[in-house]
């Protein structure tokens, strides 16, 4: 039947669109690098749609899911933040080792990895997050280095190290127990949904006021709410 092999199409769209998207990373390009992680995002979004609604869900379709997902919101992020790193002036002080501290921006490839397959066995995770989800750390960094690439010629010497430590926090985010809530909705009431309700308002009064950077100001003010309203969800 045809109609087993869509949802597995579909995510093999978004492991296609983060290839792309690494390439247009590793070429400098990172505002099509971003397009492509968003457009892998809605394809990622409808392959667990398309497979529920089609009652052929399967394990190896689990499995090819969480590999799309490492490429397209693991290793594609971590290529924008490694050649970005690559980009930035060199001090003096650094000449011998410079070349070397963007490779580890392919950390965060590796804790996506762990992300995915921790997330794959955790049955607390049905209605809400435990941990930074892959989706929303790759368009973090893609947004924010849009962002700074932009003014990448005034940005300060120490900006490389803000870097580097945001890519350890972001690792720890992905694999940690902070509980973080879904857009996942029983009703369509307020009550009980008060805090969706208000990350989306305000989420789209950011990306108004912001545009592209605004991405990653809505994931860290994303994080920020979890942390403040999070509950853990009770294992199933």
């Amino acid at each position: 039947m045809i109609k087993k092999h869509i949802p597995n199409t579909i995510t093999c769209c978004n492991l296609i669109a983060g290839c792309i998207a690494t390439y247009w990373a590793l070429a400098g390009i990172y505002q099509t690098a971003l397009l492509f992680i968003i457009i892998g995002a809605v394809f990622d979004f409808f392959d667990g749609m398309s497979a529920r609604l089609l009652g052929v869900s399967s394990p190896i379709g689990k499995e090819l899911d969480s590999l799309a997902d490492d490429i397209t919101f693991g290793f594609a992020p971590s290529a924008i933040v490694f050649d970005f790193l690559k980009s930035l002036d060199i001090p003096a002080s650094l000449t011998n080792i410079a070349g070397y501290l963007a490779y580890l921006a392919f950390i965060m490839a590796a804790f996506s990895a762990l992300r995915l397959a921790k997330f794959n066995l955790d049955e607390r995770q049905s209605m809400g997050f435990i941990g930074l989800p892959t989706p929303a750390n790759a368009l973090f960094w893609g947004a924010l280095i849009v962002g700074l690439d932009g003014i990448a010629n005034a940005l300060p010497d120490y900006t490389r190290w803000l870097v580097l430590a945001g890519i350890f926090v972001s690792s720890w985010l992905l694999v940690s127990e902070i509980p973080m809530f879904a857009l996942k909705f029983k009703h369509w009431g307020w009550r009980g949904n008060e805090i969706k309700y208000a990350f989306l308002i305000s989420s789209a009064v950011l990306l108004v006021l912001l545009g592209v950077i605004g991405i990653a100001v809505v994931i860290a003010w994303y994080v920020l709410l979890s942390v403040l309203t999070g509950k853990k969800p009770a294992a199933n």
